[in-house]
């Protein structure tokens, strides 16, 4: 698997069919992230936070408010599925999201108690589903793909896990 400083776990990918025993995975992955991500920023300064991942990246702050951002989004993507008949959902822009002006003075704990409380209701929700649900899909308007709920699942343990690994690679490489 190639890595980058873009996707420096690589990017999504899926086995073919998804099996209960993967989608309990990702549940749990799920599940975890917030205190994977507490965890992962504690003790960071403020310049550390204000530090981009990359170059012309977003800052960790920034990735520890869009995170949140994010699945929240998801979240609501899901009850759409579950409770109509092939949504399209509504996308949103995510670059710009992450420029909001309130998020350059938020504290990251609002952000990380908010990924804390969303990702309970969510991983309620993932466990809660059956065969019949998780075969339930959804259409993106960006591209008009059709999205089985197994895959999203997938997508979304994989989404956590990246930008955990921006801010973990970058602490690395940094040496703090």
């Amino acid at each position: 698997m190639k890595t980058s400083l873009s996707y420096p776990i690589g990017k999504f990918e899926t086995l073919k069919p998804i099996n209960k025993d993967q989608i309990a995975q990702w549940i749990e992955e799920i599940a975890t992230l917030p205190q994977r991500m507490k965890e992962a920023v504690a003790g960071l300064s403020t310049e550390q936070l204000d530090t981009p991942y990359r170059p012309e990246g977003w800052t960790i702050r920034q990735v520890i408010h869009h995170v949140p951002d994010s699945h929240m989004n998801s979240y609501i993507r899901f009850c759409w599925t579950l409770t109509e008949d092939q949504p399209t959902i509504k996308a949103y822009n995510e670059q710009a999201w992450a420029t909001l002006p309130f998020q350059s003075t938020l504290p990251i704990s609002a952000s990380l108690d908010l990924l804390e409380q969303i990702h309970m209701r969510w991983v309620h929700l993932l466990k809660s589903l059956n065969q019949s649900d998780l075969d339930k899909a959804y259409i993106h308007p960006d591209d008009g793909k059709t999205n089985k709920l197994a895959k999203v699942i997938g997508m979304y343990a994989w989404h956590g896990n990246h930008h955990l690994a921006h801010i973990t690679s970058l602490k690395a490489r940094m040496n703090w």
